[in-house]
């Protein structure tokens, strides 16, 4: 078992908490090709190390950012992406 630090709550199971998507990955527009969109909706980056990634947890239906190491699956850092709450 794994404990994540939601920013909202605090530390929590790990099966209270769902990936969100990979971090600073970008949507397509309205003139993307649909090969751009496949490529935004089907294929990840899946990197080996330091990753920044958002998640979100199920309890609050908060997302956040978390920052951990995909190989050896140490959560470094999570913090709030919300702007509001960023000072």
């Amino acid at each position: 078992m794994q404990l994540i630090s939601c920013p909202f709550c605090g530390l929590r199971d790990e099966t209270e908490f769902r990936f969100g998507a990979e971090a600073g990955k970008r949507r397509g527009t309205a003139s993307s090709s649909a090969e751009e969109w496949a490529n935004y909706l089907y294929f990840q980056g899946n990197p080996k190390g330091q990753t920044r990634e958002i998640w979100v947890h199920l309890a609050c239906g908060e997302f956040f950012m978390l920052e951990r190491d995909s190989m050896t699956h140490e959560i470094h850092q999570s913090y709030c992406i919300r702007k509001e709450d960023q000072k």
